[in-house]
């Protein structure tokens, strides 16, 4: 049985414990690509540079070292005492269409190999792929998959049992179907039902290299979904921008080769994307690499060794991005981070559109946070915090209260404790008082000190900048909570953004309120 400890959760991201043959996989985990044969990075640097797994391809593992793969398995083959994962072969598939080794050569062979995480042969579906093909690509790959756990066509002889090396393999169940989201829910429910404890999201490659960052989200939303407590690997990702974005919505793994790609096109990796060491003008970054060379040192290096240090450089930059991450989870500031990194490229802030729909991601997002939320523009009315307290309110009844007052809310919290609230009471004594913003909606005053109605900052400048129509949430809340409270008379003392919700639009007669204006530190109860 899968051992899979959550320690702390935000969104969809998690901090978890997976326990394997080989130890203890802390996730997130950025798991490094190497190859089984030609390492320019060794298995021993990467282990000391705190990567606790790596990914090797069993295709080319079976295909340089046949037997002796069975007789040494894969640990002695790359001098790593680590947690090693392997693919099977699938995307040398995507890559050249077939590849020369049937499905259950290349599980069993995986097995005899001490694989501590195998993936079984899979029929990559990519990018682009018309439907009824990506159709037939994902009926393969479920038939393989269920091959795989029944141990079914291992294509072996009798004389060839016995190499084993354990028996621990946590089997990775490959989620294919590509843009077309309903075969991607298709193939993580049927992989679900067979029992693989851990799902991997293929074919991803190609619409991150076109930065879709929004059929991404979507790809991973619809496994989420599906899926919603196993863990969730993501194959080829390994770039600064993609990681927050994919462990926000629940990948628990990914891995990549890119920080060997991008160096041999010396691609110098950033927190924000890569750039051409041709076009750097400064090395910001503080890893070894950039302390002990300057850019003309690393431009005049032969290109072997310029590769060597350009890809340890993107390395400290994927690792220091994973704990970047990480601390956001346990900081509860998750929301704030991907959106921060969000705004370093215009189809990745499209893509935080969708985060409106996503509702799983309350989920893992704590009920209370040590520390407050912060406000700043309309996507923050959808973050999950805001939508279970509008829920909260909309359960709210005022019984004995037959008249309302709105007031705006203050930046200190709980209003109850402010001279406001004091003066509001005396004037208004038998009045239901509310304060409200566009964030949160409606605020009773009697819940007002639970969070995050006293736990937020919001942008003074939010209520400007800003057009009533923008926070449709905030409607909804006004309307929910009178529809379930019957006021006689409303008083609204109105702020800008009130204003323009009251009077850009047919809310004052709907409402039939006396409306009063509101400047901050001038008004007069």
């Amino acid at each position: 049985m899968l051992s899979f400890e959550v320690r702390y959760s935000d969104l969809a991201g998690r901090i978890g414990k997976l326990e394997t043959a080989h130890g203890i996989l802390e996730t997130p985990a950025f798991i490094p690509v190497v190859h089984p044969v030609r390492q320019t990075i060794s298995p021993q640097f990467l282990k000391n540079l705190g990567f606790n797994g790596l990914i090797t391809n069993a295709y080319t593992t079976l295909k340089y070292y046949g037997d002796d793969a069975r007789t040494r398995g894969i640990h002695d083959i790359l001098n790593y005492d680590g947690v090693i994962m392997t693919d099977s072969g699938g995307y040398q598939i995507l890559e050249y269409g077939a590849i020369k080794a049937e499905p259950g050569v290349i599980s069993q062979f995986e097995r005899d190999i001490g694989s501590d995480i195998s993936v079984p042969l899979d029929k990559p579906t990519g990018y682009g792929l018309k439907y009824q093909k990506a159709k037939d690509h994902v009926e393969e790959t479920l038939a393989n998959a269920k091959d795989t756990l029944e141990g079914r066509n291992v294509g072996r002889k009798d004389s060839e049992q016995g190499y084993d090396n354990h028996n621990n393999t946590i089997w990775v169940g490959p989620v294919q179907g590509g843009e077309h989201l309903d075969l991607v829910k298709y193939c993580a429910n049927a992989l679900d039902k067979m029992g693989f404890p851990v799902l991997a999201i293929g074919s991803p490659v190609e619409v991150m290299e076109a930065y879709e960052f929004s059929i991404l989200a979507q790809m991973i939303a619809a496994v989420k979904r599906t899926v919603p407590t196993k863990p969730i690997h993501l194959f080829g990702a390994g770039h600064p921008l993609t990681i927050p974005l994919a462990v926000s919505l629940g990948c628990d793994m990914f891995d990549s080769a890119s920080y060997m790609l991008y160096a041999k096109d010396d691609r110098y990796m950033h927190a924000n994307g890569t750039l051409k060491l041709q076009d750097l003008s400064y090395l910001t970054c503080q890893c070894p690499v950039c302390c002990t060379h300057t850019i003309k040192e690393l431009r005049q290096m032969s290109r072997v060794d310029r590769t060597e240090e350009i890809a340890k450089h993107n390395l400290y930059v994927l690792k220091a991005e994973v704990g970047t991450v990480k601390q956001a989870i346990v900081d509860g500031r998750l929301w704030e981070y991907v959106m921060l990194k969000a705004r370093a490229h215009p189809k990745l802030m499209k893509a935080m559109d969708l985060f409106k729909n996503f509702e799983f991601l309350e989920d893992g997002t704590p009920l209370f946070k040590s520390k407050a939320i912060f406000l700043y523009e309309p996507i923050d009315q959808y973050r999950p915090e805001a939508r279970r307290f509008r829920r909260i309110v909309s359960t709210f009844r005022s019984v004995v209260k037959k008249s309302l007052v709105l007031y705006p809310i203050m930046q200190l919290q709980p209003f109850y404790t402010t001279r406001d609230f004091v003066q509001l009471v005396k004037k208004f004594p038998d009045a239901q008082i509310c304060v409200y913003n566009q964030f949160l909606g409606v605020i009773p005053v009697e819940i007002c000190d639970i969070f995050p109605a006293a736990h937020h900052l919001s942008s003074a400048t939010a209520a400007t900048c800003h057009q009533a129509k923008d926070y449709p949430t905030f409607i909804e809340s006004l309307d929910g909570f009178l529809a379930c409270n019957t006021f006689g008379d409303i008083t609204i003392v109105a702020d800008d953004f009130m204003h323009d919700l009251i009077y850009n639009s047919t809310y004052k007669d709907k409402l039939n309120a006396n409306v009063l204006d509101y400047k901050e530190g001038n008004f007069e109860l």
